[in-house]
C-alpha cells in the first residue's frame, strides 16, 4: 500500500526525493503519514484540499480491495 501512495505523490511534486511515507499498521487499520518538501505542500493539498481528498479516496478504495482500512495524514 505504501508503494501506491508513493507513486501517486511522487508524480505530483517537484522534489520526489523528499517524499517520506511512514506506515503504521494494526490488524485491520493502516495509518500512513506523508511528508513532502514545504515547497510541494500546495501541490499535494490542492485548492480547497481537493487533491488531498482525491489521494485519500484512491487509497481507501485500494485498501478496501485488500480488506483493510486506511487513513492518510499529511504532515507539515
Amino acid at each position: 500500500m505504501k508503494e501506491m501512495l508513493e507513486i501517486l505523490v511522487k508524480n505530483l511534486v517537484d522534489n520526489p526525493d523528499k517524499v517520506v511515507i511512514t506506515e503504521k499498521e494494526n490488524e485491520k487499520d493502516v495509518v500512513m503519514e506523508l511528508s513532502v518538501d514545504p515547497s510541494d505542500m500546495g501541490k499535494v493539498i490542492g485548492k480547497q484540499g481537493r487533491i488531498a481528498k482525491a489521494i485519500r479516496v484512491l487509497m481507501k478504495a485500494y485498501a478496501t480491495k485488500l480488506g483493510k482500512k486506511v487513513s492518510v495524514d499529511i504532515l507539515d
